[in-house]
């Protein structure tokens, strides 16, 4: 990357962290600390725990849509100030039903759509999947962080302390995408990096698509759920004070994390990806199954947890991969922005499914459910066709071009390793879907209508 794209991705990474640190840090004791405010039951909290993440998969497409047309710092301000303002909201509120709509505001500033446009925007087609790996990253780390910063801020300022540092942060990132992002100097209208309403269709009725959004679905329903019934378990079960909880949280993330990095080679280098993605979710499935065990005693929970982690974070960094390999050319940005709806609605399906279980079952009224959801992505994984080792290509042609696109689709068809192609007319861009273990790169030199800076 040059000096302009990595200053672009290292703020906008931090923005998309202090972002998704302020949501995650308050689920590990939401429960805990939540349980004191006016009119509080456990189907209330788990509704506000999953708040966030129904106006989170409403907004999603129509901010990036806007985006395109009053411009992207525009809408992030806007989000941001949702986000305060929803933390705000739910830090000042002394009843669950403030919460509950602080968290609902928090949810409505659904930036993230218009945070990978940026990042398009910002960073050249060969540097775009460094930028987008980059930005997951810092999420996976926030993620981890957050686990063990919610139970330390949480035991010393209590729940409104977490979500006043929610705002604050949100005000940080609002200053860091004024002065330190830059703006760009022409807004691409690339297909790949933003949600497209004309190729929605296309997107929807692709099964591997489907599996992998149901997928994305329920890895984050199920977290959200056992959100509810962990702490308590660590607290009630094996009388771990909450203060207690991040030293616990910690050692869990931090083993598990590296636990789970084999496995990501062994799936990409190796091309395992479909025994590798049913283990996981076989590990997850038997993981949530060990939680109704787990409170028998402190090892055996620290073992559940680095199993549920180990897959969970496995899953969480090989869905996005698969869903940028298995979505049809010129079609990232809309398969991308289908999976995100996915994941926050699972978030609040999660909150508001498992609060109601929990407030009728228990424990393992939550716990069992959760089991049956895995089990039905494991066997719509089993029956998955093993997934393609492909990526998007991005090939500039020649203004000769646009009176013979059907000649050039042809042609690039032929290629080895090309399994797909998108001709955009108009814009002198062609999107391949290439499988690289066989895709040729210099043999597109032999043909007239490629630019010599073709990629």
């Amino acid at each position: 990357m040059n000096a302009l794209e990595k200053r672009s991705v290292t703020a906008l990474a931090s923005v998309y962290a202090m972002r998704m640190l302020g949501l995650f840090m308050v689920l590990p004791v939401f429960v805990l600390l939540g349980s004191d405010l006016d009119a509080a039951t456990p189907a209330l909290l788990g509704l506000a725990i999953g708040a966030y993440g129904l106006s989170q998969a409403l907004l999603q497409v129509p901010f990036g849509l806007l985006s395109d047309r009053v411009g992207r710092k525009r809408m992030i301000y806007i989000g941001l100030v949702l986000f305060a303002s929803g933390s705000v909201i739910a830090g000042a509120s002394e009843s669950i039903y403030g919460v509950i709509a602080g968290r609902v505001l928090q949810g409505a500033g659904a930036i993230a759509s218009v945070l990978m446009a940026l990042l398009s925007d910002l960073t050249r087609e060969e540097q775009r999947t460094k930028a987008m790996a980059t930005v997951g990253v810092s999420i996976g780390l926030s993620f981890s962080v957050s686990l063990v910063l919610g139970p330390l801020l949480g035991s010393a300022f209590g729940l409104s302390g977490l979500f006043y540092l929610t705002a604050a942060l949100a005000i940080l990132a609002l200053v860091i995408v004024n002065k330190v992002v830059p703006n760009p100097h022409q807004q691409h209208q690339d297909v790949e990096s933003r949600p497209a309403r004309a190729m929605l269709s296309q997107v929807l009725t692709d099964g591997r698509l489907l599996r992998l959004d149901f997928g994305i679905f329920a890895l984050h329903l199920v977290l959200t759920a056992i959100f509810l019934v962990v702490p308590v378990l660590l607290r009630d079960r094996l009388g771990l004070p909450a203060t207690s909880h991040w030293w616990f949280y910690l050692t869990v993330m931090v083993t598990s994390f590296f636990a789970m990095v084999p496995f990501i080679i062994i799936g990409e280098k190796k091309r395992k990806m479909k025994p590798v993605l049913a283990g996981a979710i076989l590990l997850l499935t038997l993981a949530t199954a060990g939680l109704a065990i787990a409170g028998e005693g402190l090892a055996l929970a620290w073992g559940v947890l680095f199993l549920f982690f180990m897959a969970f974070n496995l899953l969480e960094a090989s869905l996005p991969s698969l869903i940028s390999k298995e979505s049809p050319a010129a079609s990232k940005g809309t398969a991308m922005g289908v999976y995100s709806t996915a994941q926050f609605l699972g978030a609040f399906v999660g909150g508001a499914v498992g609060g109601l279980l929990l407030s009728r079952g228990g424990i393992d009224g939550v716990i069992w459910p959760m089991v049956a959801v895995l089990a039905v992505w494991l066997l719509l994984a089993l029956s998955m066709p093993a997934p393609s080792y492909t990526t998007s290509f991005v090939l500039k042609l020649r203004e000769t071009a646009r009176d013979r696109l059907d000649a050039v689709d042809k042609a690039l068809r032929t290629l080895p390793g090309v399994q797909d192609v998108v001709i955009l007319e108009g814009t002198d861009t062609a999107y391949l879907k290439v499988d690289r273990a066989q895709f040729e790169e210099d043999r597109l030199t032999e043909y007239d209508f490629v630019r010599p800076d073709a990629s």
